[in-house]
């Protein structure tokens, strides 16, 4: 059978976008300071996703001298550039952060599998990531992909069902907020810190 006419239509792909930001080494020192602060005040945190990590309280923005706003005003050039590549209309004043908090997880901690809700897109931002500190792990949302899964000798985009990316300090990831998304188990003795925020759009 001739293949010459052969074609591969892509028409549902699940985007991450992988963005190594700039300054990352003086906001790192900014946020951790202020990320162990918090935890100092509030040791307990909020029980979410976090299977024996320590989950923020959501930032306070309003203090616009201090390291989350300055790290949002830094990154609001890659959210911009997400709408472009979705093609979305981008209206600064329509763009709403809803929410950004910070999680740590010590040796042995991970995170369930979950999505956020009522967003556009999430991202993850890394602060602190040592080796095997855990992976940042995404699933396919098609459930029925997932209830026949067909022999197969080499693993493709079209027979995974979950994919991971390594974290490195310094990378932000945008995603769909609909997209199952977990943490692997940090093997390390040193602390993984990250950064996560929604992003919503006014009517």
């Amino acid at each position: 059978m001739a293949l010459d006419e052969k074609k591969i239509l892509k028409f549902f792909p699940q985007p991450i976008f992988y963005y190594k930001l700039e300054n990352s080494k003086k906001h790192n020192e900014n946020l951790s300071k202020y990320i162990y602060k918090l935890y100092d005040e509030d040791n307990e945190g909020l029980a979410r996703s976090n299977q024996g990590g320590w989950h923020s309280k959501p930032f306070d923005l309003k203090k616009r001298n201090e390291a989350p706003f300055l790290f949002f005003l830094d990154i609001q050039k890659y959210v911009a550039d997400v709408f472009k590549e979705y093609g979305w209309f981008y209206a600064p004043d329509k763009v709403k952060l809803t929410e950004m908090w910070a999680i740590i997880n010590k040796k042995n901690n991970f995170n369930l599998e979950h999505t956020h809700p009522n967003n556009y897109l999430s991202a993850a931002y890394y602060v602190k990531a040592p080796e095997n500190c855990g992976s940042f792990k995404v699933s396919n949302p098609n459930q029925i992909a997932k209830e026949r899964i067909a022999l197969s000798d080499k693993r493709t985009e079209f027979n995974q069902n979950i994919a991971q990316i390594k974290p490195v300090e310094g990378d932000l990831l945008l995603f769909p907020a609909y997209l199952p998304h977990s943490v692997g188990m940090n093997l390390s003795e040193k602390d993984r810190i990250v950064i996560s925020f929604n992003i919503d759009i006014l009517k």
